[in-house]
């Protein structure tokens, strides 16, 4: 999947699921950087944030956040530290970049259609 693909997949996935993914070790959650960003990788599922805990990032553990705490604390604590979220990152580190407040958007449209139905 390219990375627009993923990220389509990663909204569909984590609000049928109601839950996104980080990884953490002792210090926090792993962080990536772009050219221009600060960026907190997300991902759809368990497995493919696991995939992930390899190499520099082998003491890492997966973490589930739910909705609801998402939209209630780190959208706002990442907006309010200016860091953005880097959406299913593939292997190589690719991934669709998203501010805090945009992603939220996303997620609430994606809800907001699953409930018409």
């Amino acid at each position: 999947m390219d990375d627009a693909q993923r990220a389509v997949y990663f909204v569909n996935e984590t609000v049928t699921q109601n839950q996104l993914w980080i990884l953490t070790d002792e210090h926090g959650c792993v962080m990536l950087n772009t050219e221009d960003e600060d960026c907190v990788p997300v991902w759809p599922n368990e497995e493919f944030a696991q995939a992930w805990a390899t190499e520099q990032w082998q003491d890492c553990r997966p973490e589930a956040i739910s909705l609801n705490k998402w939209f209630s604390r780190w959208t706002h604590g990442l907006a309010d530290d200016e860091l953005a979220i880097v959406v299913f990152p593939s292997q190589d580190e690719q991934g669709l970049v998203y501010y805090p407040d945009e992603l939220e958007h996303e997620l609430k449209q994606k809800q907001h259609s699953v409930k018409k139905r």
